[in-house]
């Protein structure tokens, strides 16, 4: 093997791939924080809406599950504007991570749901409590623990699943590897530096994650 490792010439774009790792960053969290939302949202839908709204949910999660990731890219960013709806290229993607982590995270909720005891629900129910105070001070709270390692495991798949919006030329860090490797022609250099970032960043979630765990999830 005659081939030379220049990882300097890779080094001297770091200010591209902070960029790039900025903005993985910040997509990650955005949809992470408003697929939390939209999940425990459909959960309680699917757990205790009317029928049509629970049909709906169940539509909504089977599309999504059914469906490649890179197909949702496409339809939010080049399919909505046939409707009239424009988004910037890193809205289009916020919101398709989003729509997905949200359809996985209402599965996660919904069997963290159907793990607490009905015994408890029916006491709350006893007690006067209504059904969205029962859902947010009784079930949540241990849906949530039950179900967090899980949940956080769908949200470490989030975001490296952030590469997959570089094909709507979001400039987050896949897309910025490859702008450097057309730059540089080190393609070995370039995606080996990318993998470990990549590594880093989705062990320093893991450890963010069993931070909250430890500190407010496990105690409560």
């Amino acid at each position: 093997m005659d081939y030379t490792f220049q990882f300097g010439t890779v080094w001297r774009e770091w200010p591209l791939l902070v960029d790039g790792l900025l903005l993985t960053i910040k997509l990650s969290l955005f949809s992470m924080f408003f697929g939390m939302i939209v999940a425990t949202l459909g959960a309680f839908a699917a757990s205790y809406g009317p029928r049509a709204l629970r049909m709906a949910v169940t539509a909504y999660v089977e599309f999504i599950r059914n469906t490649p990731f890179l197909v949702q890219v496409f339809v939010v960013y080049l399919g909505l504007p046939s409707l009239g709806i424009r988004l910037a290229p890193d809205h289009a993607a916020i919101l398709a991570m989003t729509i997905n982590v949200g359809a996985y995270g209402t599965e996660i909720i919904r069997a963290g749901i159907q793990s607490i005891h009905k015994g408890q629900i029916e006491a709350a129910k006893v007690l006067g409590l209504r059904p969205f105070m029962i859902f947010r001070l009784i079930i949540f709270k241990q849906a949530i623990r039950a179900i967090y390692p899980a949940l956080t495991s769908q949200f470490i798949l989030l975001m490296l699943g952030t590469s997959i919006v570089s094909a709507i030329a979001v400039e987050e860090l896949t897309a910025t590897a490859n702008t450097i490797q057309s730059r540089t022609f080190r393609t070995f250099e370039v995606y080996f530096i990318v993998t470990l970032i990549y590594i880093v960043l989705a062990l320093t979630f893991r450890g963010a994650f069993h931070l909250v765990h430890s500190r407010w999830i496990r105690q409560r």
